[in-house]
């Protein structure tokens, strides 16, 4: 089998840890099996790497910090490959850049276009154990480029389409995905299987194992993707496609985010296109929005309520007051004590009632329920953030996930 695996920060958090890693992939390459290592940088370096350059910079240029920040991958994966030498492998470190891995222009938030893997597979032919500095790329003028938050992962799963490996392993410091967080709910059960569409639902919902960028690009490279932990030797849990599980479960799983703000416009003019025009000032200026409800008054006035990720309500609201400014909103209010709590599965489509059993829980709760929104796979509830660990307890038992 050719394996793909990745480790995180904390994985490689020390060199007593990277010595770990290489056990694990001493291991696995004396299993028969060809391998490839991507690291992430060692836990700590990148933020120490960005007060080294805030130490003579307020705004250092992106290039320059795709430059300095990068290093600390290259760091990881050199260490890493003298430690498999020492044990007797035949091993190599890459930069992105000789792995073949081409981003397009963005510093900083750099996305993958195309891999080049030959030089990848001429060292896989000649037996080698690969190890890869994730998180970067270059761009097609040759500057360094890195991928942002999650960008190992993403290398991981690009590396291994592109070589079409039989699996892609996702270590971190938890053996696996959870029905939820088992900080809340100690009863949280592990997932032996979950579907990408789930794991999408999840990881965009505040589950945070995986970056939705990872599972979106697993999907659409068809790469078996599996998160475990490199502290244990316990099964982790497989990200596949929905065919390959063949049993699947009504509800995988409870999402909580606390990352989220509700904003209410009140006396919204009634003119064809003022939604349009207020929500695409906000896709302009990069504001994410999420859940949305609009009513109409009996004055024919409208009011429009959304939510938006926490960090960006201050740049909401610059963009809320032109729109008072010039009369077509009569207020705002903004409301930052809430959460939204879902309910994600696959098993959704093929049965009904589950929407009500959700809300039959809320309300046994005395949990009052804001604003909603469903899908095919996942109700989403928007409620005080206050209630947010009763209602992923409730929410948990009712659809009884620790059975």
């Amino acid at each position: 089998m050719l394996i793909v695996q990745k480790f995180g920060g904390t994985s490689v958090g020390d060199l007593d840890r990277i010595q770990n890693v290489a056990n694990r992939v001493s291991k696995c390459k004396k299993a028969g099996n060809d391998v490839v290592v991507v690291v992430s940088a060692m836990s700590g370096e990148t933020n120490k790497l960005v007060g080294y350059a805030e130490h003579f910079s307020s705004t250092p240029s992106r290039a320059d910090m795709d430059m300095l920040l990068s290093s600390g991958e290259r760091v990881t994966a050199s260490l890493l490959s003298i430690a498999l030498n020492e044990m007797g492998h035949e091993a190599v470190a890459m930069t992105g850049r000789k792995a073949g891995i081409v981003t397009n222009m963005h510093h900083t938030k750099a996305r993958i276009e195309v891999i080049n893997p030959d030089a990848m597979k001429k060292e896989i032919k000649s037996g080698k154990i690969i190890v890869i500095a994730g998180f970067q790329g270059v761009n097609e003028n040759g500057d360094v480029t890195t991928l942002g938050r999650g960008g190992s992962d993403l290398s991981a799963v690009a590396i291994a389409g592109a070589l079409k490996a039989d699996l892609c392993e996702i270590y971190t410091d938890v053996n696996g995905i959870y029905t939820t967080d088992p900080r809340i709910e100690p009863r949280a059960k592990k997932l032996d299987y979950i579907s990408y569409d789930e794991m999408l639902e999840l990881a965009s919902l505040g589950a945070k194992v995986l970056q939705s960028r990872s599972v979106e690009m697993a999907k659409k490279l068809n790469v078996n993707l599996v998160t475990r932990s490199s502290f244990s030797d316990e099964e982790g849990t497989l990200i596949t496609k929905e065919e390959n599980i063949m049993e699947a479960p009504l509800v995988s799983g409870i999402a909580l985010d606390r990352n989220q703000a509700r904003i209410s416009l009140v006396g919204v003019k009634d003119r064809p296109g003022i939604a349009s025009d207020i929500f695409n000032k906000l896709a302009t200026n990069d504001i994410n929005i999420d859940m949305i409800i609009q009513t109409k008054a009996y004055d024919g006035s409208t009011s429009i309520d959304f939510t938006v990720p926490v960090s960006d309500i201050e740049d909401a609201k610059n963009i809320v007051d032109c729109f008072i400014k010039t009369g077509e909103i009569k207020s705002d209010s903004y409301n930052e004590n809430i959460c939204k709590v879902s309910v994600v599965g696959v098993g959704m489509k093929s049965h009904t009632g589950v929407a009500a059993l959700a809300f039959s829980t809320m309300a046994k709760n005395n949990i009052n329920i804001n604003m909603i929104s469903t899908s095919e796979i996942k109700v989403s509830m928007i409620i005080d953030e206050k209630y947010a660990e009763l209602a992923v307890r409730g929410l948990h038992a009712s659809y009884e996930l620790d059975k």
